[in-house]
């Protein structure tokens, strides 16, 4: 529900913005009730204006936008490789140490009693 409030709040700022600008650039004679027809034909030319250059904004922007998101991507998946080696060079020396641990032999209290003895 606020996704869609965002939405109809920034359609009406650039509504409200498109509408001021073309306003103020065409409108010459506020004396009398209608619009003559080069302040309509202003009108008309200022908001088809605004609305292609918006639209070509909006190419560059997704592709630009779908550029970093690829980028991003691949930076992600980077990081995860290098955590995964990481992980596996660490598992790898803990399986390296206890095995070291394991065949070492283990020193024992048993004294060797069976010497002979020199009389």
């Amino acid at each position: 529900m606020d996704y869609e409030l965002r939405n109809i709040k920034d359609f009406l700022q650039l509504y409200n913005k498109i509408t001021d600008m073309c306003f103020n650039a065409c409108v010459d004679n506020l004396y009398g009730r209608d619009l003559t027809r080069e302040e309509v034909s202003c009108a008309d030319n200022c908001v088809l204006k605004f609305t292609n250059v918006n639209q070509r904004l909006l190419k560059v922007y997704v592709g630009v936008q779908s550029d970093i998101n690829q980028r991003r991507m691949a930076e992600v998946e980077a990081q995860q490789a290098k955590m995964m080696a990481e992980a596996q060079q660490q598992q790898q020396q803990q399986e390296q140490q206890q095995a070291a641990l394991q065949s070492t032999p283990e020193m024992t209290g048993v004294s060797n009693s069976a010497e002979p003895t020199v009389a």
